[in-house]
C-alpha cells in the first residue's frame, strides 16, 4: 500500500545550523505514528516544513511526497489549499496560536468558509457543532468566546476543532498536551483517538512523553540531532529498543507502573556532549542503586500549616482557592502535593511564603508563628524558605547576567561582597554549570541549564525548606532525570526539606516521601507515597492514577540501560 506521506532524504538548514539530516519517514492511512525525540532534535521543524511554514531564511531539500504529490515542488497557492483541508496541524501552545482579538467561533469559521465555501449562517452553526464535537460545554454559548476565557484544556480542544473542521486526511500533532494535567491530557488524546478513527484519518504525534507513545501510536520513529536513529512498531521499541539513544529515553523516563524511590535508585541520565569533530553526541550513565537513609523525626517540624484558608475577591464573593488545608514538613523530608491547575497548589505555596495574606488559619516556621509578622520582622526568615519556579526562563531576569542575578540575591539579606562571591562561585559549581556561565544570560541557557540557575539562586542562601513548584514539567525527559538526580544529592548533602508540586503523579511517585492530594482547595488524601499509588481511597485520587497513561510494554531493567 502506498503511504500517504512519505518523507525522503529531507535536509533542513539555517544560517549556521543544520537542523535536519537525510530524515527518512512515512506515514499509512489511519495509523498514529509517534516521532520522538528531545528539545532541539528537529521534531517541530520536520512538521512547520510539511506544512511550507518555515522562515525564508530556511533551506530545505528532499521530498515529501503527500498523496503522491511532493509538496515542496507545489506554488504557494496550491499550498494553501491543502493547509487546513487535506493537512491540518495542532500547535504546542493554543494561547499563542489563537487569535485574543477575535472570537473562537471567528476563528472557526474563518477555517469554514475559506475551504468549505460555507455561508456565515452555516458556518455559525458548524462552528457550534465542532466545539461540541470537541467537548467544549455550552457550545452554543461559548462561541463568542475569546482564548483568555479558557482554560488551557479547552483551548487545545479549540485548536483541535479547527484542524479537524475540514476533516483532513493527516493531522499533525506537535506536543498537544504539554504542560496540561493528567487527566486533561488523557482526555485530549482520547478524543485524538477517536476522531483519528472516525475521520480515517493519520495522525502524527510528535512528542517527547513515552507514557503518551506506549498508550496511543502504532509506530514510533525516534529522533536525535536532526536524524531518525530508530523506527519500530512500538511494542517492539519498548521491549527490545536496538538504538542505545532509544535506551537511554526509556530508561530516564519515569512511569507509572515503576516503584522507583529516590532514597534507593539513581535514575539513569542522558549527557549531551560534543564530539572531536564537531557532531553532537551522548553519553549514556548507569542507573544504580544508591542508600539515601531517612531522617530521623524530628520534634518540632520544620513548617506547620493549620487550618489554611486564602480567599480571593471575585465579583460574586470570595473564592476559597485554599480551604482549610494542615501539614507538617519535617526536617529532610519531601511532601508530594498533587493536583490538577486550578486546585490551589501555587496558591498555597504563596501563601507560605506570605506573598500572599492567609485569610485565616496559622503558618509556623520552626515552631514560630509568621502568619502575621510584619515585612521587617519577616525578611531575616526569608531565607529559610526558598523557591524553585516552573518557568526558569520567566522568572529570570533577562537584562542581567548569572552573576548579577545570584549575588543580588545575597545583596538584599546584607552579606558582605567577598562572603557574596564565594557563595556565587560554590553555588553555580554545586548546580553543575562552568564558572565562566556567571558572564552570560539567561536566554544563552537551555532550559536545563536554566533550571539550574534557578536551583542555584534558591539554594545560594542556604535555606533549610525549598518549595518546588513544577520544577521539571516543562524539561525533556533526560533533563527532568538530570535535576531530579541533582535535587536528591543537594537535599543529602545539606539536609534540605523539599515540598514538590507537580501534576505529574509518576515523578511524586519517585521523589516524595508522603503524598497529599489537592481538589478543590482541599487536601483529600495524604499518606505515604507507596499507599497513595497503590491503595488509593479517594475517588479524585483514583481519577489521577488511571488517567495516567500505561506504557504497552515494561521498561528496560537497569541492566539493560547500562548495556
Amino acid at each position: 500500500m502506498t503511504p500517504l506521506l512519505e518523507i525522503g532524504q529531507l535536509n533542513i538548514s539555517f544560517p549556521g545550523h543544520e537542523a535536519v539530516r537525510a530524515f527518512d519517514l512515512s506515514v499509512r492511512a489511519s495509523e498514529t505514528l509517534a516521532l520522538v525525540g528531545e528539545s532541539g532534535c528537529g521534531k517541530s521543524v520536520t512538521a512547520l516544513s510539511l506544512m511550507r511554514l518555515l522562515p525564508p531564511s530556511a533551506r530545505v531539500d528532499g521530498t515529501l511526497l503527500f498523496e503522491g504529490v511532493d509538496l515542496l515542488a507545489l506554488p504557494l497557492s496550491r499550498m494553501r489549499d491543502l493547509r487546513g483541508r487535506a493537512i491540518s496541524m495542532i500547535f504546542q501552545e493554543p494561547m499563542t496560536s489563537l487569535n485574543p482579538v477575535l472570537s473562537i467561533g471567528h476563528q472557526l469559521e474563518e477555517v469554514l468558509r475559506r475551504h468549505e465555501g460555507l455561508s456565515a449562517r452555516a458556518a455559525r452553526n458548524r462552528a457550534v457543532e465542532l466545539l461540541d464535537l470537541v467537548k467544549i460545554p455550552e457550545p452554543a454559548r461559548r462561541v463568542g468566546d475569546f482564548a483568555h476565557n479558557l482554560s488551557g484544556g479547552q483551548r487545545q480542544r479549540v485548536m483541535i476543532a479547527m484542524a479537524v473542521a475540514c476533516r483532513p486526511r493527516l493531522l499533525i500533532a506537535d506536543e498537544p498536551t504539554t504542560a496540561l494535567d493528567v487527566t486533561i491530557q488523557a482526555q485530549i488524546l482520547e478524543l485524538l483517538d477517536t476522531l483519528r478513527r472516525e475521520f480515517s484519518m493519520s495522525l502524527l504525534l510528535i512528542t517527547h512523553d513515552l507514557g503518551l507513545v506506549g498508550q496511543w501510536a502504532d509506530r514510533v520513529a525516534v529522533m536525535y540531532a536532526g536524524r531518525k536513529v530508530e523506527e519500530a512498531p512500538t511494542q517492539r521499541l519498548f521491549e527490545h529498543p536496538a538504538h542505545p539513544y532509544s535506551r537511554g529515553l526509556l530508561g530516564a523516563s519515569l512511569h507509572i507502573e515503576q516503584d522507583l524511590h529516590y532514597r534507593s535508585t539513581r535514575l539513569p541520565e542522558i549527557r549531551h556532549e560534543t564530539g572531536e569533530d564537531g557532531e553532537a553526541t551522548f553519553r549514556l550513565s548507569e542507573a544504580s542503586p544508591q542508600r539515601i537513609p531517612s531522617p530521623p523525626v524530628s520534634v518540632t517540624p520544620i513548617l506547620s500549616l493549620r487550618d489554611i484558608r486564602t480567599h480571593y475577591p471575585t465579583p460574586r464573593g470570595k473564592l476559597a482557592a485554599v480551604d482549610g488545608v494542615s501539614l507538617d514538613i519535617r526536617h529532610g523530608q519531601t511532601i508530594g502535593l498533587v493536583g490538577e491547575s486550578g486546585c490551589g497548589k501555587s496558591t498555597l505555596s504563596k501563601t507560605i511564603l506570605r506573598l500572599l495574606e492567609p485569610s485565616e488559619g496559622s503558618i509556623l516556621l520552626d515552631g514560630r508563628d509568621i502568619t502575621h509578622l510584619a515585612e521587617t520582622q519577616l525578611r531575616p526568615l526569608r531565607r529559610k524558605v526558598q523557591m524553585i519556579f516552573q518557568d526558569p526562563f520567566a522568572s529570570l531576569n533577562p537584562r542581567h547576567s548569572v552573576e548579577t542575578i545570584l549575588d543580588s540575591v545575597l545583596r538584599v539579606h546584607g552579606l558582605p561582597w567577598a562572603e557574596r562571591r564565594a557563595r556565587v562561585i560554590e553555588a553555580i559549581d554545586r548546580v553543575g554549570l562552568a564558572r565562566q556561565s556567571l558572564a552570560r544570560y539567561p536566554h544563552e541557557f537551555s532550559g536545563g541549564q536554566r533550571q539550574r540557575i534557578g536551583i542555584a539562586r534558591a539554594l545560594i542562601l542556604k535555606p533549610s525548606l525549598v518549595i518546588c513548584d513544577e520544577p521539571v514539567s516543562a524539561l525533556d525527559v533526560s533533563i527532568q532525570a538530570q535535576i531530579l538526580n541533582l535535587l536528591v544529592d543537594l537535599k543529602r548533602d545539606f539536609g534540605l526539606s523539599y515540598l514538590f508540586i507537580s501534576h505529574d503523579l509518576s515523578v511524586v511517585r519517585y521523589i516524595a516521601d508522603e503524598v497529599f492530594v489537592m481538589h478543590d482547595g482541599k487536601f483529600v488524601e495524604h499518606g505515604d507515597r507507596r499507599r497513595i499509588w497503590e491503595s488509593p481511597r479517594h475517588e479524585y485520587t483514583r481519577t489521577l492514577i488511571q488517567a495516567v497513561p500505561a506504557r504497552k510494554a515494561p521498561a528496560p531493567s537497569l541492566d539493560q540501560v547500562a548495556a
